[in-house]
């Protein structure tokens, strides 16, 4: 069983820089992490991915400023956040999908507010 904790967001200037950090209990079996964000009324949508393999996708609005990481010694996956602007105002999620003979499993963290100020 996979566990999913975020942490790291807050509130930081437009310009700023802010690092996530989402905690796992496990790593079998996983075949994507990716950061999530939604913003009041908005759809949740896709920041940030990465595979077991270490390939990366982003979203095209956070390109060149977010990046994406995970460091197995620590069993944390990351996003570091650079050059924040208030578009990016949002509660990021932590994800994971875990394949497991044949079926797929989806893990989501409780979410971790993050505040852009203009």
């Amino acid at each position: 069983q996979l566990q999913l904790m975020e942490s790291g967001g807050g509130l930081v200037q437009a310009g700023g820089s802010l690092r996530l950090s989402c905690a796992r209990s496990g790593s079998i079996g996983i075949k994507n992490m990716a950061w999530y964000r939604q913003a009041p009324g908005k759809q949740r949508e896709l920041v940030a991915a990465i595979t077991s393999g270490g390939a990366t996708n982003y979203a095209d609005t956070v390109k060149g400023r977010f990046t994406i990481s995970v460091d197995s010694s620590k069993n944390t996956v990351n996003l570091q956040m650079n050059d924040l602007n208030p578009e990016d105002t949002a509660v990021y999620y932590c994800y994971s999908r875990i394949g497991m003979f044949g079926r797929d499993y989806d893990y989501w963290g409780q979410g971790t507010q993050v505040t852009v100020s203009s």
